[in-house]
This record gives structure tokens, C-alpha cells and sequence, in this order.
């Protein structure tokens, strides 16, 4: 599956639509799926956020495929290269602290590696490449 999407909020949310309702993914177990959606939408709306910032004009290239060895997502932009050139650490923010003091965001990429294996990225010729496989488990509780 290939899909190219605006830099742009809405068309990250129509994209997640599209991928949630895909019929190459039918089949899926639900947590399987709800994970996808939820390792895109941190991607996609960081690439937006932060790749893309003031440059509206951006275009976001998701590829995705499914195997007996589970899914396998690479999602390519010609934004502004990761900090340091290096994914984020992603590691989880510390919650012992009064409410008013937890950290606003900082939970995305926690969450990525969380969910997602085999979490890569590169940077070639101007462009930016995410990758990250995810395992399907056939013994997941049926949807609610």
C-alpha cells in the first residue's frame, strides 16, 4: 500500500482513515490496528509539526505492507532532518511529579518504540526515511 499525503493536519487524520479501512489490512486484529493508528498518527503529525514547520507545502510518502512475518511501514518526507540526525530516545518521561508539572508532550516517540519494532531512520539525498515492523499476534481478544 502507497499512500502520499499532504503535509497538513487534515490529511494526516484522512490518511489514517484510509489506512484504518483498508481492505489489505482487513483481517487485522484490533490491537494490531490500534497500534498501527496510533505509531502513524505520532509520526505523521511530528513530520507535520516539526519536518514541515513553515513549510506547508510538504509531502509525506507512506508505504506499507503485510507479510506472514507481520507489517512493515516506511514513510519517507523532505522536511528538516532529525536533531543530531538521530531518532529521539523515546524514553518515557518521569510521572512522579504533581499534575501541573508532567511534561506536555514528549510521549510520541516513547510510545513508537513501545509499539513498534525494529524502529529505523536514515537521511539520503534530502530525504528522510522512517522505518519500523510490527509483529501480528493471531490470539488477539476480539474487537469490543
Amino acid at each position: 500500500m502507497r499512500l502520499v499525503l499532504p503535509a497538513k493536519k487534515a490529511a494526516v487524520r484522512r490518511g489514517l482513515q484510509t489506512i484504518k479501512h483498508s481492505e489489505r489490512l482487513s483481517g487485522l486484529p484490533f490491537d494490531t490496528l490500534s497500534n498501527l493508528e496510533i505509531i502513524l498518527a505520532e509520526a505523521l503529525n511530528n513530520i507535520v509539526k516539526h519536518a514541515y514547520a513553515g513549510h506547508p507545502d510538504g509531502i509525506i510518502e507512506l508505504y506499507l505492507s503485510r507479510s506472514e512475518h507481520g507489517l512493515h511501514c516506511v514513510i519517507c518526507d523532505t522536511g528538516q532532518k532529525m536533531p543530531n540526525g538521530a531518532l529521539p530516545s523515546g524514553l518515557q518521561s518521569d510521572l512522579n511529579c504533581a499534575v501541573a508539572d508532567l511534561p506536555e508532550g514528549g510521549f510520541g516517540w516513547f510510545l513508537i518504540r513501545k509499539l513498534a519494532h525494529e524502529v529505523g531512520y536514515t537521511r539520503e539525498n534530502g530525504q528522510n526515511r522512517l522505518s519500523f515492523s510490527m509483529e501480528v499476534r493471531t490470539n488477539s481478544p476480539p474487537e469490543p
